[in-house]
């Protein structure tokens, strides 16, 4: 019971919708810029770098598994700045059986979910919050839910080092699926830090996830372990150490200027839970570049999931208050 998978509904809702995020570890809530698609890390991320800016992005899993996320920031006179973004995902079709293993035909899931941040900044300090209505389909078998994100960031007014603080899918499930108990939502808790020295292109990212739990250890029942002198199986344990680790993420970005960056990202939880026994391949790590191209920003990102391959994620930005003042 120990695992923090298959426990909860909308887990989809802690995936990396972006390049960046992705690039980053997959969890961060304190790297700060003109990107849009950073308030699915932390709604305080939000900022007036990313007014009048579009952000899409698109997600290639394995297998048919394909995401597709759009998010928009605009600033006003008197409600203040908010991000609207939309991000759906589809795992692809699936053939139908009955008892006696007729063919019924195909049919689909997916997930999906509407987002409307707004932050507010006072000094050194922002406070942000997301409200989300979250659907999920299998099969025309439907559930939604209401969830919402509430985060903090200090940013320092001289150097480049932020601390980013956010509770992340707190809510409830509105309609639960057809015979099916109401469950629990993804809730995760994160602190983290991004920082760059004052004389190195670097910036460095630490985030720790999952903090209102401290044992989110799983161990495979059925893997079997190495034997010991007697010929008896050692059962792996956990140990404080590894219990700890599984919670950080490390990201880092290296700034060759503002026209081009260069990403990579270490999970810990990911690399122990999705590693085969004999090898782990690049299971955990991510690697991506940003490029600006005139008034482009294009993300590309791929993430290691597993022995057999990993994930490709592509986010394309572009300032569209820009490109309406020039065609007027």
């Amino acid at each position: 019971m120990a695992q923090i998978g298959g426990q909860q509904a909308f887990s989809f809702l802690n995936l990396p919708t972006s390049a960046k995020l992705a690039g980053l570890g997959g969890v961060n809530v304190s790297s700060r810029d003109a990107d849009g698609t950073m308030i699915y890390g932390n709604p305080a991320l939000l900022n007036a770098d990313m007014d009048g800016r579009l952000a899409l992005g698109y997600v290639d899993y394995l297998a048919d598994i394909k995401q597709s996320t759009a998010v928009y920031v605009f600033n006003t006179e008197k409600a203040g700045r908010f991000g609207v973004g939309l991000t759906y995902l589809s795992y692809g079709n699936f053939e139908q059986f009955d008892a006696a293993g007729n063919s019924l035909g195909q049919f689909s899931v997916n997930e999906y979910a509407l987002s409307i941040a707004n932050s507010y900044t006072s000094g050194a300090f922002t406070i942000g919050g997301t409200l989300k209505l979250a659907g999920s389909g299998i099969a025309g078998n439907h559930s939604f839910a209401a969830l919402a994100d509430v985060g903090g960031l200090f940013k320092h007014p001289e150097q480049d080092f932020t601390v980013g603080l956010v509770v992340r899918n707190a809510g409830i499930q509105l309609k639960p699926y057809d015979g099916a108990d109401r469950e629990p939502m993804p809730l995760d808790v994160e602190l983290g830090t991004s920082f760059k020295p004052e004389h190195l292109p670097l910036r460095f990212s630490f985030t720790a996830h999952h903090l209102q739990r401290l044992d989110i250890v799983y161990l495979d029942p059925n893997q079997r372990g190495q034997l010991d002198e007697n010929g008896e199986e050692i059962k792996p344990k956990k140990s404080l150490g590894d219990k700890i680790a599984r919670h950080f993420v490390v990201g880092g970005e290296l700034l060759l200027s503002k026209n081009l960056n260069l990403r990579v990202g270490y999970n810990h939880l990911q690399r122990r839970e999705l590693r085969l026994e004999n090898t782990s391949g690049g299971a955990g790590f991510s690697f991506g570049v940003m490029l600006r191209v005139s008034q482009f920003q294009l993300d590309y990102t791929h993430a290691g999931y597993h022995a057999s391959g990993g994930a490709n994620y592509f986010t394309i930005a572009r300032n569209l208050d820009s490109l309406f003042k020039k065609s007027q």
